[in-house]
Order: C-alpha cells, then structure tokens, then sequence
C-alpha cells in the first residue's frame, strides 16, 4: 500500500498536462506513420517536461517547509513546549503525505511519454497520469511514519535531550539512509575535491545524478570528447543542457549540511507560531 492521501490533489497538473498535449495534438489522435509518431512523441514529451518540472518545484517548496518545520520544533523542544512539538509533528505527517503525493505525479508525467500508445480513439491523458500515479504509490511499502522525512523529524526532536541514544522501540545498531543521502550521490566534486557542501554553484546531471560545480563542469565538457563523466566508472556522456541545478538540488545539499555535527543549528526558520498559537487564544 502506498501512503495515505494528503490534502494536495494531482488533477490540476494533470489537467494542465491533459490541456497542453490537446493543444499539440488536436482533439483525437490518429494512427500516424513512424516519422509524424516522432513528432507527437517529442511534442507530448516537451509538454511532460514543463509539467513535470512544475511539480518539481512544489516538491522542493514542500521539503524546504518540513525542514523548517523539523528547526522549529527542535527548539521547542529545547524550551519544554513539549505540546507544541506533538502539534507540529501532526502537521509534518500531513505534510509529508502531500510530498509523497506530489513526488509521485512528478514521476507519473515523466512517465507518460514512455507509457503513451498510439490509437485511433481519443487519448485521455488525465486518466493515464492518474493510472501511473495509482502504479507508483502502490509499488511503495512505505508509511508515513517510516518516512525518511517523518523518522529525522521525529530524531531531530529526541535527539536534544537524548542525543546518542536509540528512539523507543529502535535498536542501536539500527542504521536509517535518509532520503537526502540516497539523493546526494556523491559527496565531493570530482574536478575540483571540493565537498558537496562547499560548492558556490551546484549542478547536478539529470541522467547519472552526480553533482559538480558548474564553472569546472561547463569547461570539461566544452573541451573534453566525449565528456564522460568524471565519477570513476559512471558511463554516462555529459551534455550542457542536462547538467543543470534542479529544484531539489541546493535543498538536499542544505539538509546534507545541517546533518553535519560540526554544523551549527539551523537558522532563518519560517515562523509557524501562529498556526500553533491559535489554541492558546
């Protein structure tokens, strides 16, 4: 089962995908030979793209929130408002399940190029968004209590009075990657050995996923041929327009910065008082 629907609904975007691949293609779609085939492929997979990239950015809008969300409540912590926390961690699960619904139509309309089949009836694209979207949150086991971003909430908070040792009902030796470490495929620039973290203007690689710093990147693949990646067994040949900051990139190496020890608290959090001081009028 996947998780349990939060309060942001996919159609909006699936019908802005459904109205722009209409416009491109007509009202219904014919059997085409292999060359106009091509075309419509190319056509609904641009439209997929700005779709896609869309939701992209209310995915990293959302994460950006639950990292506040997570500061917050670590200082409320620290000043015993231990209620306030637990309403806050209410929040953060709702929240968590919109993240998940939104990553999941992220996924579902860059699938849609790949899944479409030519016919001669009418192709409904919002329906097909939605059957991938039913596909992809069944194919995750996951709940929102055992998500990466629900578990480091819920660390982040016992970890101010209980630093070192293992949450309730959680084993020492029990070692949880967060999503951000799954995210963060490398931790260094290969060009430059610069970590992660200190890089001035990240960019990541759409295929392969590994991140460099733009200026020493633009240069190898300008003057490398062909500009393999640098990463040591990454196959991957790099191109300009695929090596780019995504919307999720800077956040990822912000949360990737603030898991270090040596990093002081997180500063510049949102205020979300309130929304939390409402019950104390």
């Amino acid at each position: 089962m996947g998780l349990r629907d939060g309060p942001h609904r996919p159609g909006s975007h699936s019908l802005s995908l459904h109205s722009h691949a209409k416009q491109k293609k007509g009202a219904g779609v014919r059997r085409k030979s292999p060359p106009e085939m091509s075309s419509v492929t190319t056509k609904l997979s641009n439209a997929a793209n700005i779709a896609s990239s869309e939701a992209q950015a209310l995915v990293a809008g959302i994460r950006k929130a639950l990292g506040n969300m997570k500061s917050l409540a670590v200082e409320y912590e620290r000043d015993g408002k231990s209620d306030k926390v637990q309403k806050l961690e209410e929040m953060v699960m709702e929240v968590v399940a919109s993240y998940e619904d939104c990553a999941a139509l992220t996924q579902a309309i860059k699938a849609v190029p790949e899944v479409y089949q030519p016919s001669d009836q009418p192709m409904d694209f919002e329906t097909l968004i939605e059957a991938e979207v039913i596909k992809i949150k069944e194919a995750s086991s996951a709940s929102v209590q055992n998500h990466p971003f629900f578990r480091q909430f819920r660390e982040s908070v016992w970890n101010v009075h209980h630093a070192g040792q293992p949450m309730p009902g959680e084993e020492q030796e029990d070692i949880v990657m967060t999503s951000t470490q799954m995210s963060i495929l490398n931790v260094t620039c290969p060009l430059t050995g610069k970590p992660v973290i200190e890089l001035v203007d990240p960019v990541r690689c759409v295929d392969c996923r590994h991140i460099y710093e733009k200026g020493p990147i633009m240069h190898y693949i300008r003057s490398k041929k062909p500009p393999q990646c640098p990463i040591a067994g990454c196959p991957r040949v790099l191109q300009i327009g695929k090596v780019v900051c995504d919307p999720l990139l800077r956040i990822e190496i912000d949360e990737l910065r603030s898991s270090e020890p040596a990093v002081a608290n997180a500063t510049n959090v949102e205020d979300f008082t309130d929304v939390l001081d409402e019950d104390d009028e």
